[in-house]
């Protein structure tokens, strides 16, 4: 047999292929006999053009791995950061610390930014307050009849329950996860992680608040997110615990840089 390549080759395969079932049809073969040529004809198209389009690279390639190392560059570049401002924060202080030595000006806006502290969020406190605990149900080799993997992890709402919950009832200082946060912090969840200043907590995640351990307890009680959580801690084994007692809550650490603000009157 005679083979051959190009243009030529390809007209001949044509040929053959019409001449074929224009001779099927005039035998009146069964329509499916026909069909098997027309689909066979267009899987060697689709394979031919799979392979130009993957030019030898994987089109389906897992980007997980890349992923896992983007995140972990971007933390190391966050705790980078994070050190280089705090040192240039000391730096500053130290100057107009010097300063104001022979500025009183600056002497007295230093003693009023001084006295502002503690409200602001810049210094740890230690009091009498409330320890609340989120965490994911256990690895069940079944899941319970009606739910799904969502359902028995911690979501960024159930999070915010308890935090809003908590402000509500009077707290006067909170951390999540040992990192103070303020009335204008943002919760954010990614998965079943949370993201908290750029750094990412695996649950199960501690919420401390100092106030009136009574006076949280009940807006925590009258939340209806939180209500929501605990029915679901009954019926997908959910973690939620409270606990009163004297606890501490770290100083602000993160940005203090500010979009907007009013003079109070």
């Amino acid at each position: 047999m005679e083979y051959t390549s190009g243009a030529a080759s390809w007209q001949k395969v044509v040929r053959r292929l019409v001449a074929g079932l224009l001779r099927r049809g005039r035998r009146r073969r069964p329509g499916w006999s026909i069909g098997v040529p027309l689909i066979a004809a267009a899987a060697g198209l689709l394979f031919t053009t799979t392979a130009t389009t993957a030019g030898g690279t994987a089109l389906r390639e897992d980007r997980r791995p890349q992923l896992t190392e983007l995140i972990e560059d971007r933390r190391e570049r966050v705790a980078l950061n994070e050190e280089r401002a705090a040192t240039l924060r000391r730096e500053v202080e130290s100057r107009t610390t010097d300063l104001a030595d022979s500025d009183t000006p600056i002497k007295e806006q230093q003693e009023r930014a001084t006295e502002n502290l503690a409200v602001a969020g810049f210094t740890a406190l230690t009091g009498p307050g409330l320890t609340v605990e989120l965490n994911d149900a256990p690895q069940l080799g079944k899941l319970p009849e009606g739910a799904s993997n969502d359902d028995l992890v911690v979501h960024q709402g159930d999070v915010q329950a308890v935090v809003n919950a908590l402000w509500a009832g009077g707290a006067e200082a909170m951390s999540i996860m040992n990192v103070r946060v303020l009335a204008t912090s943002a919760v954010r969840c990614v998965g079943n992680t949370l993201l908290l200043h750029g750094r990412v907590y695996s649950p199960p995640f501690k919420i401390v608040a100092i106030g009136d351990p009574g006076a949280l307890r009940a807006a925590l009680a009258a939340s209806e997110g939180v209500r929501w959580f605990r029915n679901a801690v009954e019926n997908y084994q959910l973690g939620y615990s409270e606990h009163a007692s004297t606890v501490t809550v770290p100083a602000f650490e993160d940005s203090t840089t500010l979009r907007s603000a009013t003079v109070p009157e």
